[in-house]
């Protein structure tokens, strides 16, 4: 199933790239279709240093457009036209009901309908929307999921694009690119998931039933949780706190000091995003969360899976973004394609639009 995303322009049948801009790096994603399947062409990584992106800001855009250069130079990328993602307080995802009409109606519609959620000017938003198939025969009434994105923020990434030579054909939102790339590896899951990634400043959550999204949340909070607490405790540098969040050593330091901080930050997740969960069931859905999947640079973290299952009662894996991709081992190191795949969700599922896609 389509999901929503915005077209600046169409291209048929061109190729693209992903990027995933994130406050802690810059992924890059290029797939090529088979008849059957999705091979993996290119896949790398570009590090930012601290404070040169936070969740609502590019602070400095000038490192960034060098970064996606440099990024886009060493992965020999040709294609021009680049999908990409936006996620934070900018954007806003609601469920809603209105009354059936067509598609062509409620294009028309839906920015009145949706004026009542949106916490700020309705003219300084971009408005998309997806019908779901779920129309109530008895109340005359059809859901539908609508996104808006403040345009400032769909300015300022298509800028930076613009600015690195490449063309933004795509910009979508993260907790959907999530799930795209969920679906495509995993199939539609019979049942209520949620789906967890959890980057370096924000965690998106998309909950599904049978396949449909029913509820969304990005939570302001991240990984760079745990460098700031292991920074700040242990007195340590940045690099060195994140090492030592994923378990490498640094002298002078102990594991024993390490895992207490560890398991502090990990409770102050799993409290947010139970918060979020609770809202979930608070809205009256029939099913309970039977599972959680898992993804992001955090999965990397030894034992969070376990950690985190137990506080949320729930149980829970690590999604691969590459299960269903296929990666040439001569190619690529499959030890760096394992240790990395947490990381490419957003990529992946961006990776696997295609520029025509429509709602």
């Amino acid at each position: 199933m389509k999901k929503m995303s915005y077209l600046l322009k169409l291209f048929k049948d061109r190729p693209i790239i992903a990027l995933d801009i994130g406050t802690y790096s810059i992924k890059l994603v290029q797939l090529q279709r088979l008849k059957r399947e999705y091979k993996l062409l290119n896949f790398g990584m570009i590090p930012l240093p601290p404070g040169v992106i936070t969740e609502e800001k590019i602070n400095e855009p000038d490192t960034v457009v060098e970064a996606i250069k440099n990024l886009a130079a060493s992965e020999k990328i040709k294609t021009k036209h680049v999908a990409l993602a936006v996620s934070g307080s900018s954007v806003v995802i609601k469920k809603i009901s209105v009354p059936v009409m067509s598609e062509a109606e409620l294009a028309e519609a839906i920015q009145a309908e949706a004026e009542q959620y949106i916490p700020y000017d309705i003219a300084d938003v971009n408005l998309d929307f997806y019908i779901l198939p779920q129309e109530d025969q008895e109340t005359n009434q059809m859901p539908v999921i609508f996104v808006a994105v403040k345009s400032e923020k769909i300015q300022e990434y298509s800028d930076i694009i613009q600015r690195a030579g490449l063309n933004p054909a795509i910009i979508d939102v993260d907790v959907f690119a999530i799930e795209n790339s969920y679906e495509h590896n995993y199939g539609t899951y019979p049942g209520v998931i949620g789906l967890i990634d959890i980057g370096a400043n924000i965690t998106n959550i998309n909950i599904l039933e049978d396949g449909i999204t029913s509820f969304t949340r990005d939570i302001p909070f991240g990984g760079n949780r745990y460098n700031h607490a292991i920074a700040d405790q242990l007195k340590v540098s940045d690099e060195d706190a994140e090492r030592l969040k994923l378990g490498i050593m640094v002298k002078g330091i102990s594991s024993s000091e390490v895992v207490p901080i560890m398991v502090s930050v990990t409770q102050d997740l799993a409290l947010m995003i139970n918060e979020s969960l609770d809202f979930f069931h608070s809205s009256g859905p029939e099913k309970d969360i039977s599972k959680l999947a898992l993804s992001g640079g955090c999965t990397r973290i030894d034992g969070i899976e376990q950690l985190l299952a137990e506080i949320l009662h729930c149980p829970l894996e690590i999604s691969n973004p590459f299960k269903n991709i296929k990666v040439d081992e001569r190619e690529f190191d499959p030890e760096y394609i394992r240790d990395m795949s947490p990381l490419a969700a957003v990529s992946v599922g961006l990776a696997l639009r295609s520029p025509v896609d429509k709602l």
